[in-house]
């Protein structure tokens, strides 16, 4: 009975994942053919084949439906293996693996680029067209990173706020989109996979050097 429920509720999430990207989709190529102000809600739902009522539920405006929402892209059970991975460690403590981990996440999501590339171009070609929307994108980015610093924190048994957890947070978003501007630059011939793990090897070489902490004490005493 469990896993027919189980069973069930993935299946709604799956059918609303499916929809919610129809009306991403159609709203994004709508833009990119006449303006975000050339079209109506109404013929996004004609074109998406759902009702007014529908387009709601899922999106408050036309914009959001252009961006989407935060939580795509981002396969639940991949997020899940990357927090199981830090079980065997005691909570509050850094895990051993959390690095590397990381880097596997990073690879991980990364291979949904090849199958997003056009929906990525269309978005890109999109903000172009209606510069406005980058305000939007920066809101689902930050939507996106907190969460991202929920499911290090919960790996590791420690605060949001922790200063590794949120060192993990920016560097890996980061580097994800230095990677993502180069990968769509013109004339760029790398795969994205390939300017990622240069990104995260560059990384890696520079927080390996050894560093001496200032003695802040002493030259506020000596000023």
């Amino acid at each position: 009975m469990k896993e027919s429920a189980t069973s069930e509720s993935g299946l709604r999430q799956r059918k609303r994942a499916a929809t919610r990207g129809a009306i991403t989709a159609t709203a994004r190529a709508l833009t990119a053919e006449r303006g975000l102000n050339g079209y109506t809600v109404e013929e996004v739902c004609e074109a998406a084949g759902i009702s007014r009522r529908t387009f709601f539920n899922y999106f408050p405006t036309k914009e959001d439906a252009i961006i989407g929402h935060a939580e795509d892209d981002i396969p639940a059970d991949v997020i899940d293996d990357f927090v199981a991975g830090g079980a065997d460690s005691p909570a509050g403590e850094i895990s051993p693996t959390l690095f590397r981990d990381l880097v596997r996440l990073s690879l991980r999501l990364a291979e949904g680029m090849s199958a997003s590339e056009e929906e990525t171009r269309q978005l890109i070609g999109v903000v172009h067209k209606e510069p406005q929307l980058i305000l939007r994108i920066i809101g689902v980015t930050e939507q996106r990173e907190a969460q991202f610093a929920r499911d290090v924190a919960r790996r590791e048994g420690l605060a949001p706020d922790h200063p590794v957890v949120q060192m993990a947070v920016v560097l890996l978003s980061t580097i994800a989109r230095k990677s993502s501007v180069a990968y769509f630059s013109d004339g760029n011939t790398r795969s994205y996979t390939d300017l990622l793990l240069e990104n995260i090897s560059a990384a890696s070489v520079l927080f390996s050097q050894p560093f001496d902490i200032p003695d802040t004490t002493a030259a506020k005493g000596q000023s």
